[in-house]
């Protein structure tokens, strides 16, 4: 028994540390991801979303507050990836993983559950785990570089701004789209055609739409609507990360409906969209996904009540005698 626990002992070290590292290097591939597209506003270079925010909580949610290292390591390497850190990291660090931290916190204080199937958990995601956890994240990181010289602070609050979005819009867009692909099962056979149909014309409209001239990012909300009708969360969340995507690809290009905008109009056209799009996909489907579970309770309920009555009723009748079964059978009942 001992030398079996001491095998354990030393086993539980390494799982964290395969853990840590598979965190870090999740957190640092959406980084560099997210760092593909960027936009400039006030001399300050940021991701529109930064995904990055949105693997770090969804990983908390999942594997516990014990991956926090994990972050924090996965920010540095991204740190070291866009040059040499100087004394200004360890901020950055501590600013990249208390965000996701405080919305862990907040969330499991909040009684969230990872499935999403309450219009209560969408609300919780959007304003604790998003705009209010994100703060702390936004702050410490432009304070932080503001006291190394590398921003200028005058310029604090709209760079300030523009940080705690990008990193919003990861939470909203990001944390619910891996929630829902680690519960995702395969749809049914006779759903196969519907699917293709999403996807196919998810493929078609939303480039168009945000592309165009025409300046018709609207299209892509009677799409996302459907897709939360017959999907819930299972359809609407890529639907919006991938028209957040390409949103993010338009507007970085200056072209569709950011054509011949200033830096700051851009972003803030493209924010409202982006957030637009993940409180439509994630409340529609949150409140799609509560009727229905109400409705198979309710269902569950009466089945139950009616195998009940059925039971109370073959325990009213003797033994050997079968209860009527129709309306003649009670009418000759009474007469006898």
């Amino acid at each position: 028994m001992a030398a079996v626990v001491g095998i354990q002992e030393q086993r539980r070290p390494l799982g964290y540390a395969v853990q840590a590292l598979a965190v870090a290097t999740c957190y640092y591939a959406a980084g560099r991801l997210g760092l593909l597209r960027r936009l400039t506003v006030e001399g300050a270079v940021f991701t529109p979303v930064y995904p990055s925010t949105g693997v770090a909580l969804a990983c908390l949610l999942v594997l516990g507050l014990n991956c926090w290292p994990g972050i924090a390591l996965g920010a540095f390497f991204l740190v070291l990836s866009l040059g040499t850190p100087g004394p200004d990291v360890v901020g950055i660090l501590v600013g990249s993983s208390a965000g996701p931290v405080c919305a862990y916190l907040m969330l499991r204080r909040a009684g969230f559950r990872t499935d999403l199937g309450r219009l209560r958990d969408g609300l919780c995601l959007v304003f604790l785990g998003a705009l209010a956890a994100m703060l702390v994240s936004a702050t410490v990181d432009v304070v932080t570089l503001v006291c190394a010289g590398k921003l200028d602070a005058a310029n604090f609050w709209p760079i300030w701004l523009v940080w705690w979005v990008g990193d919003a819009m990861g939470v909203l867009l990001v944390t619910p789209f891996l929630l829902v692909l680690l519960g995702a099962r395969r749809p049914s056979l006779s759903r196969w055609k519907e699917t293709l149909a999403l996807v196919v014309g998810a493929a078609v409209l939303v480039p168009v739409a945000t592309r165009s001239t025409l300046s018709a990012l609207f299209l892509v909300y009677p799409l996302l609507i459907w897709a939360a009708l017959r999907f819930r969360l299972a359809g609407s969340m890529p639907c919006a990360l991938f028209a957040s995507v390409m949103a993010t690809i338009a507007a970085t290009d200056g072209v569709g409906a950011f054509t011949g905008l200033s830096h700051v109009e851009v972003m803030l056209k493209l924010q409202l969209f982006n957030g637009s799009l993940a409180l439509t996909a994630l409340l529609l489907s949150a409140v799609i996904t509560e009727q229905r579970n109400t409705r198979l309770s309710v269902e569950e309920a009466c089945q139950e009540l009616a195998e009940a009555l059925e039971h109370l009723s073959a325990h009213d009748h003797p033994a050997g005698r079968a209860p009527p079964q129709d309306g003649e059978a009670r009418r000759a009942e009474d007469e006898r």
